[in-house]
């Protein structure tokens, strides 16, 4: 086996994409948990190549790839949204080489903080993130429920919702909540949300104060979510699962930090059920997880 690392293209990002189906699918069935992945468009991975090329890599042997990883960058915070390797070639040390070359990224762009989000279970990628200095903080879990069961136990929204546009003045508020929040203005990605056709946001307010926002999937999936102040956190998930319920979806997801007691708390009140454990781990303390909710552990 000759395997050369090289920078993705964009006609790789299919084939990748079903490669990191078929690896998390072999993990999360062989602990218990059956296949958790599904094949989806590749549309925040293309926008991230022609943002930022040096953060996608792929490992190939002849026509065959055997390795993606996938990082991307905001200010000083750099992410690694996806790393892994095809079934029959993990433990070849093809992951080690494709963590290299985007560490080497987060070298050039200059960031000071590196994060990324991982299955709980998978400790031996959780043992490759800590030699490179990346610790588990906490813990997120993806919950569910039907969205019969929401519906019956939903109020009314506590908060106002306006539709988020791609204006410099909503633009300018999402930033400002999310340096709040996270430490980092994202406005880059808020773009790329604002005009996804699978996605709707929402700025949430009371009264004429601007308080947080929230995104909702066509699929019912709620994420990312951020406010300015973490006494409102409780208040803007329970105003996300009423916009998530009128999406239609036969359920309703979101990704949740084990750091928020009264989400976790107002989520299970609503019929929601844990169905994956994962954790962040990180080189140093990100943001205010009392204020955010994340949309996966690729987005972030």
């Amino acid at each position: 086996m000759s395997v050369v690392y090289r920078p993705a293209r964009a006609q790789d990002l299919k084939r990748a994409d079903e490669l990191v189906v078929a690896s998390i699918n072999e993990l999360t069935e062989r602990h218990g948990f059956g296949p958790m992945a599904v094949s989806r468009p590749t549309n925040f991975q293309s926008f991230s190549l022609k943002d930022d090329a040096a953060g996608l890599w792929v490992a190939q042997d002849a026509d065959e790839i055997l390795g993606f990883a996938w990082s991307w960058v905001c200010g000083d915070l750099w992410f690694l949204a996806q790393l892994f390797v095809s079934p029959g070639h993990q433990g070849s040390g093809i992951g080690n080489e494709l963590l290299k070359r985007t560490l080497e990224h987060a070298r050039q762009s200059g960031a000071t903080s590196k994060a990324l989000i991982t299955f709980s279970f998978n400790t031996v990628s959780q043992g490759l993130y800590i030699r490179h200095g990346l610790f588990p903080r906490f813990p997120i879990y993806n919950l569910s429920v039907a969205r019969d069961v929401l519906t019956t136990r939903l109020r009314n929204a506590p908060l106002r919702c306006l539709p988020l546009k791609d204006t410099a003045s909503h633009v300018r508020n999402l930033a400002r909540i999310d340096s709040l929040a996270l430490g980092v203005s994202r406005e880059k990605h808020h773009r790329y949300l604002i005009n996804d056709d699978a996605t709707t946001g929402f700025g949430l307010y009371d009264g004429d104060d601007c308080l947080g926002y929230a995104y909702v999937g066509s699929n019912g999936h709620i994420g990312p979510l951020a406010v300015m102040q973490p006494d409102v956190l409780d208040a803007a998930f329970r105003t996300a699962l009423n916009l998530a319920a009128e999406t239609g979806s036969s359920s309703v997801s979101a990704f949740l930090p084990g750091t928020t007691d009264s989400v976790l708390s107002s989520a299970v009140e609503h019929g929601m059920r844990i169905t994956l454990p994962m954790v962040l781990m990180s080189t140093r303390d990100l943001g205010d997880w009392s204020q955010y909710v994340p949309r996966n552990p690729g987005f972030m």
